[in-house]
């Protein structure tokens, strides 16, 4: 007999598998069909976009953010690289009897100051309370409208070989934060989450020339790139020395035995630009606060076997694969 896991939720293989065996086959339609980040729409003059997203971290809070900031950057980041500015979200929360209520006013004005960086606001909302131990605490849904910039470009079809991969910053802050927090390990460097809203860092740079963008968060860089691959038909190469990694989550990664190219992220994206304009665009990002980091890091290869290779620091190459199981559940 058949039974969902905690792999299912990683963002990887089985994920990915699930949505395409499941609920593809069942509730296919020509928008749900793109799985991209958010659903772009046109009911009339203005193209929108739409998504939604439900976040169960663990622990609440953490250095960098908690689950208030990361519910709201979350859908705000998800509407932002489908190239739009966002402007209306609702916010529902499941909480359990028990729960702290310094703590839920906590989460309440974290997702205010939020709200209020990322220059959006909540206009609906729901509220629930559960039996104790039936959930952990609280679990938060957001989901959000915005409208697609006019020179937005986004679409998959419009990747070529040729084309730059660019990514905004040091990659695996997110659940390095996350396993600390949760772990309480002795490790003397502190990790904050790159927990940000995008809409500004996405705004300063949009242009034709950006033809793809994804957020790397579950299954991180790695999975995204492959998810890129085969939404698009083509390899992609990326070369290891290129890749952002701060001293601190590489040391982390090593002594434990994970791999910051897996590691989810919550404020950084994946630009797939025209090789030509890929210079100036890294420029015009490195000027944001959230990308002075930002890198090429590959390039989109003319061959189709829908694979992305690595080249290593020692001159190899190998075939990177998208996670199967789970590194680290209950990340976002």
């Amino acid at each position: 007999m058949k039974t969902i896991t905690l792999s299912h939720g990683s963002g990887g293989r089985l994920m990915y598998d699930l949505i395409k065996d499941l609920f593809l086959k069942d509730l296919k339609n020509p928008i749900l069909d793109k799985l991209g980040d958010a659903a772009v729409i046109a009911p009339g003059a203005r193209k929108l976009a739409y998504t939604t997203d439900s976040f169960v971290v663990k622990p609440l809070f953490f250095p960098g953010g908690d689950i208030g900031k990361l519910s709201i950057c979350g859908t705000v980041n998800d509407l932002a690289v489908s190239g739009a500015m966002p402007r209306y979200l609702s916010c529902a929360m499941i909480v359990e009897d028990g729960f702290s209520y310094a703590d839920l006013e906590k989460i309440t004005l974290s997702i205010k100051d939020t709200c209020r960086t990322a220059d959006v606001n909540i206009v609906a909302g729901d509220f629930k309370v559960v039996e104790k131990g039936s959930i952990d605490g609280i679990f938060i849904n957001t989901s959000g409208i915005g409208e697609i910039f006019k020179d937005s470009g986004i679409d998959i079809s419009r990747v070529k070989p040729g084309d730059k991969v660019i990514v905004s910053g040091t990659i695996g802050d997110h659940a390095a934060s996350i396993l600390l927090a949760r772990e309480e390990l002795k490790f003397k460097a502190r990790i904050k989450s790159d927990c940000s809203p995008l809409n500004g860092l996405v705004s300063s740079i949009i242009c034709r020339d950006i033809k793809f963008m994804r957020d790397p968060t579950r299954g991180g860089l790695a999975t995204t790139l492959n998810e890129i691959s085969m939404a698009s038909g083509y390899d992609i190469s990326i070369e290891e020395s290129r890749i952002p990694v701060k001293k601190t989550v590489r040391a982390l990664c090593e002594i434990l035995g994970f791999d910051p190219l897996y590691m989810a992220n919550e404020g950084k994206l994946i630009a797939i630009v025209s090789g030509s304009s890929a210079g100036a665009i890294l420029s015009k990002m490195r000027r944001h606060p959230l990308a002075k980091d930002a890198a090429i890091i590959g390039e989109i290869k003319k061959d189709r076997d829908k694979k992305v290779y690595i080249k290593t620091r020692s001159g190899g190459s190998r075939i990177l694969d998208m996670i199967t199981g789970e590194q680290l559940p209950r990340i976002c």
